[in-house]
C-alpha cells in the first residue's frame, strides 16, 4: 500500500503589504490616469486655436452685439455648444451657473437657423448669451472639432485654457480665477 508523501517543505509565510507598497502603486495609477488624460486632452485640442483669440463679431439671439477675441478686462469664457450634442446638455447647467458670475458668450454651432436655436434655448430656458453660428465658420476660426469645446480668454485677449468635453463648473470657474491673476 502506497501512502502519500508528506511534503516538508514550510508554507510560504503571506508578507502583508506595507503602506509604502500600497501607497506607491496608488501614486503610480493616479499618475497613469493624469497621464492619459492630459494625453487625451493635447490630441483632442491639437487643431485649437492658441494665443491671441481670433476676432468674431456676431448678433446674439438678445439682439446685441458680440465681439469675442476682444479685450474687456476681464476673463471670458466662449464655449461652442451643439442642440444635437448630448454632452453639451449634461453641460448645460455648468455654463448656466458660471453665466451668473462671469463673463461668457456661448456660440451655438452647426445646429440650424437662429429660429431654430432661438426656440431651443427658449424651450431649455438657457439664459447665457448665445451666438448662432449656422455654417460652424465661427467654430472653424477657433478651431472646434468636437463639442463642446470651451475656451477661457484672458483680459488681455489671449487663450488661456481650452478644453474639449465634459467641464465641471468648479473646473471651470477655477480656469477662469487663473486667467484673472
Amino acid at each position: 500500500m502506497n501512502l502519500p508523501q508528506k511534503n516538508n517543505t514550510p508554507p510560504v509565510a503571506r508578507v502583508p503589504r506595507t503602506w509604502r507598497a500600497r501607497s506607491g502603486r496608488w501614486l503610480f495609477d493616479i499618475g497613469l490616469v493624469v497621464a492619459v488624460y492630459a494625453a487625451v486632452q493635447l490630441y483632442q485640442t491639437r487643431d485649437a486655436t492658441s494665443g491671441v483669440a481670433p476676432p468674431v463679431v456676431g448678433k446674439l439671439l438678445s439682439g446685441e452685439l458680440a465681439v469675442l477675441g476682444a479685450s474687456q478686462g476681464k476673463p471670458t469664457l466662449v464655449h461652442f455648444w451643439a442642440t444635437w450634442c448630448s454632452v453639451c446638455k449634461l453641460e448645460r447647467s455648468n455654463i448656466e451657473a458660471i453665466a451668473r458670475d462671469y463673463s461668457i458668450v456661448t456660440v451655438a454651432s452647426q445646429s440650424g437657423t437662429s429660429a431654430e436655436v432661438a426656440q431651443y434655448v427658449q424651450t431649455h430656458a438657457i439664459r447665457a448669451p448665445v451666438l448662432v453660428d449656422e455654417d460652424g465658420a465661427v467654430a472653424a476660426q477657433f478651431g472646434v472639432r468636437a463639442f463642446p469645446t470651451s475656451f477661457i480668454i484672458d483680459s488681455a485677449g489671449q487663450i488661456r485654457d481650452v478644453e474639449v468635453g465634459y467641464t465641471t463648473e468648479w473646473g471651470l470657474r477655477l480656469r477662469l480665477w487663473w486667467a484673472s491673476i
